[in-house]
């Protein structure tokens, strides 16, 4: 019987940082688009965000509430 999604997540979880990183690496090589035009479009993602950002259609938030509103959520 093939493990469940939460299983594997939890062994994922439990890996060493290192063994982690080279999992996600991994898993974004198997996808059928190339990391590279992941990157391309990551980077591409981040310019419209700040040019949005810099005409003033975005909110900014201060990074310690931030890191609070997301420890909340995680807990």
């Amino acid at each position: 019987m093939a493990a469940s999604y939460q299983e594997i997540e939890q062994q994922v979880r439990a890996l060493a940082a290192e063994e982690h990183a080279k999992l996600a690496e991994t898993l974004l090589e198997s996808l059928k688009t190339p990391i590279s035009e992941i990157n391309k479009a990551w980077a591409q993602e981040i310019e419209e965000r700040v040019a949005a950002f810099d005409r003033g259609e975005t909110r900014s938030y201060a990074a310690e509430d931030a890191s609070a509103e997301a420890r909340r959520l995680t807990r």
